[in-house]
């Protein structure tokens, strides 16, 4: 018989549609998402990582390149030397938290900006217990993006149509336009939602807050001139007429 050897389970939690910070019965990690900048103190943030478990936790920092598409970011599985962590590894006691400093050490004058996960990865560890062949582990993925120092994004509402959400039902479809080279994020903004019937009169109205998109539609993650068509989560009370999507920045 072939002896019986750890198998390890990945767990990978993804960060857009999370708030502050990520716990699990592994660790907590916090921020999930940081914004860097290309030049100054803004060039690296500090990940805070805390051991919830009653054993010591070893802990790895890996980075990879995302692409932007109309979906949102893909992982490339490529680490291009833009950005670093420190360490790059530890080992965390019960209960105790790790600081890993991130820090983008790439080409000051992006045309754009870059996004990136780093992922804090539990990593195995040798044990003498038999009674099980699976250990879990949890990958936790931050991400990061950096923007040409001095840049502000400008997110506008390019278009807005009544179409559907996942179950049907309808719902506002937005086209999103980013005409500067930084990115930005839906969530750090409001949007008004205003239909009106064939007869021209309002039948309904909603502002959706920041922290309320973060909550249903994730942080909304707007690339440097890049353009994404949304499915708003409002259900609008009827398939036909016009409906009005603005959004308003946060100050």
């Amino acid at each position: 018989m072939q002896s019986l050897r750890k198998i390890a389970v990945a767990l990978l939690v993804t960060v857009l549609g999370v708030v502050g910070s990520v716990a699990a019965y592994a660790m907590i990690v916090q921020p999930v998402v940081i914004d860097l900048t290309t030049a100054g103190r803004g060039m690296s943030d500090v990940v805070t990582v805390e051991n919830t478990f009653d054993k010591p936790l070893p802990v790895e920092m890996r980075i990879e390149a995302l692409e932007l598409n109309s979906d949102g970011v893909t992982p490339t599985g490529v680490d291009p030397g833009e950005l670093v962590a420190f360490p790059p590894q530890a080992l965390i006691p019960p209960g105790q938290r790790q600081s890993f400093r991130v820090q983008y050490v790439g080409d000051p004058d992006l045309a754009r900006s870059k996004h990136y996960f780093v992922t804090a990865a539990q990593l195995p560890v040798e044990t003498s217990d038999t009674t099980s062949n699976v250990q879990l582990l949890y990958n936790f993925q931050i991400l990061v993006s950096v923007s040409p120092d001095g840049v502000k994004p400008s997110l506008s509402i390019a278009s807005a149509e009544i179409g559907t959400d996942a179950e049907g039902r309808p719902a506002p479809v937005i086209t999103v336009t980013n005409d500067s080279a930084a990115h930005g994020y839906l969530s750090r903004g409001r949007l008004r939602v205003v239909q009106t019937g064939a007869d021209g009169r309002e039948v309904f109205r909603k502002e959706i807050s920041g922290p309320e998109l973060q909550q249903t539609l994730g942080y909304g993650l707007i690339g440097g001139g890049q353009t994404r068509r949304l499915t708003l989560p409002v259900v609008l009370p009827q398939t036909d007429g016009r409906v009005e999507v603005q959004f308003t920045p946060d100050n």
